[in-house]
């Protein structure tokens, strides 16, 4: 599995966390998210970082916001965690460049789950070129919670894309992914690894490095 920290905001903090081998780098493009990464850094700075896995995070953004973020901060992948139906994600594709990949985020609450309305959404993301699914935790700050989903839910469906799994992980309960049929491609993790809103935990970090490849 690939490690996938989001919520990144300073650039010691960025250059430390790529001498670690981290995989994707998530920089959260929401203005309302205490994680707000141009209230730190500028899209030329953001530009400047060289990593092969450089994320943003969009909420209900418009398609050519998205696309000029994407492009004046040279990202590599959009993820997009708001209400965004079919006809947006196609409008997306068409307009940003083929090889930037697309994430698409799947909130889950908690109760009870509505599971083939959840295997038709992932359905018709499948025929929109989406690369990667996000399984998260469903909130009205829409991620960020600390909180996790009952992973269960994932067994109860088919994945047909490689997927990562967010939503309060950490050092406890990284142990039980071993419940999971279908493996998350990378695991995402944020608030858990924090010091305050933006700023990790390095060393925690390290540490959980050291259990979750292991």
């Amino acid at each position: 599995m690939k490690l996938k920290i989001c919520g990144l905001t300073r650039l010691n903090q960025i250059h430390e966390l790529i001498s670690m081998n981290t995989d994707f780098l998530g920089f959260i493009f929401y203005e309302k998210s205490p994680r707000y990464v141009l209230n730190h850094l500028n899209l030329n700075e953001i530009s400047k970082i060289i990593h092969n896995g450089k994320t943003g995070v969009f909420v209900n953004e418009s398609v050519n916001e998205i696309y000029k973020i994407t492009e004046k901060a040279n990202l590599n992948f959009i993820q997009l965690h708001g209400d965004n139906d079919e006809n947006f994600i196609s409008a997306l594709r068409k307009k940003i460049n083929p090889d930037i990949g697309v994430i698409k985020v799947i909130r889950i609450s908690d109760g009870n789950i509505d599971l083939k309305n959840l295997i038709k959404k992932i359905n018709n993301y499948l025929k929109l070129n989406i690369n990667y699914l996000l399984f998260d935790t469903d909130s009205k700050a829409f991620g960020g919670t600390g909180k996790q989903f009952d992973w269960n839910i994932l067994n109860e469906i088919e994945i047909p894309l490689p997927y990562f799994l967010s939503g309060g992980i950490s050092e406890e309960n990284i142990k039980h992914i071993t419940i999971l049929k279908q493996k998350p491609f990378a695991i995402d993790i944020n608030s858990k690894f924090e010091i305050e809103a933006g700023v990790k935990d390095l060393n925690r970090i390290r540490k959980f490095k050291e259990i979750y490849k292991t």
